[in-house]
């Protein structure tokens, strides 16, 4: 049975992801960040699938040290990798640090996955044909690279926040595409649309909810966002698709940062340095 890894698997696209995946007949490991929204999450995904072919594990991505110990449990329990859907990701209208100093956005929406995708190559190898989707925005367009002041301490803004750390995850797609190069593993990101789920909503607060009620007629459903990634996980014919970028099943243009292959291997240098990689 093939195994699939899904971060951020306890709402939204991540739980949809989850769902259609167990239904395409695979072992679905949830990482979830909270036990308690994790276990609701498993509950409601082995109703909706009736199968028992799901697992939930504990990780905080926000958290390098959680990340490594999860790996080690994940390869205790599993001896290779088909699918990783680096999916989970946060947005924060203030500007939050990780545990390890980094600006949220930047420090788990790609470096939480970068380590955890590095930490996991060799089971990703040890698979048939092991894949790695990760989930990027349109908002990529707009994000910018700075080495200078990678974590905002100048000028913190939340669209230019997220928009960084999304171009981080296709320039980390497209670094790691490169490396897999010869190998039966390969590397998409994905656009998922505006996907109407809990990002953006301050989970103390509240904070957000009335945005969402009025962008929402806009907003895809998770399902329909989720439908891409799941796509890029499972289709046959994308076995040796690699490197690119999806939106609703079709390759689509990156912006002109997104495709520099010179910013592409600076990050990833930077990042190994940051991870301890």
């Amino acid at each position: 049975m093939k195994t699939a890894l899904v971060t951020g698997a306890n709402s939204g696209m991540g739980l949809t992801t989850t769902v259609e995946l167990v239904k395409q007949g695979y072992h679905v490991v949830m990482m979830c960040r909270n036990t308690r929204r994790g276990k609701v999450a498993w509950i409601s995904a082995k109703e909706q699938t009736r199968s028992e072919e799901l697992t939930l594990m504990q990780c905080d991505l926000s958290n390098l040290e959680s990340i490594r110990t999860f790996a080690e449990e994940f390869k205790k329990k599993f001896s290779k990798l088909d699918v990783l859907v680096n999916n989970a990701g946060v947005v924060s209208l203030k500007r939050r640090l990780t545990d390890d100093g980094f600006e949220s956005h930047l420090g788990v929406n790609h470096l939480g996955h970068f380590l955890l995708t590095n930490l996991l190559l060799d089971e990703l190898k040890a698979a048939e044909q092991g894949r790695v989707v990760t989930v990027s925005s349109g908002a990529h367009k707009w994000g910018k690279i700075d080495f200078d002041d990678p974590h905002f301490e100048k000028g913190y803004n939340v669209a230019k926040a997220y928009g960084r750390s999304k171009l981080a995850n296709i320039l980390f797609t497209k670094a790691l595409a490169k490396r897999l190069e010869g190998t039966a593993v390969t590397a998409n990101a994905v656009h998922p649309g505006a996907v109407s789920t809990n990002i953006g909503i301050d989970r103390k607060t509240e904070f957000g909810k009335s945005v969402h009620k009025v962008l929402k007629p806009f907003f895809q459903t998770a399902e329909e966002g989720a439908a891409t990634a799941v796509y890029l996980a499972a289709a046959p014919e994308l076995s040796e698709v690699s490197g690119k970028y999806f939106y609703q099943m079709e390759e689509i243009d990156v912006s002109e940062d997104a495709s520099n292959e010179w910013l592409a291997e600076e990050l990833w240098g930077w990042s190994e340095e940051r991870v301890g990689l």
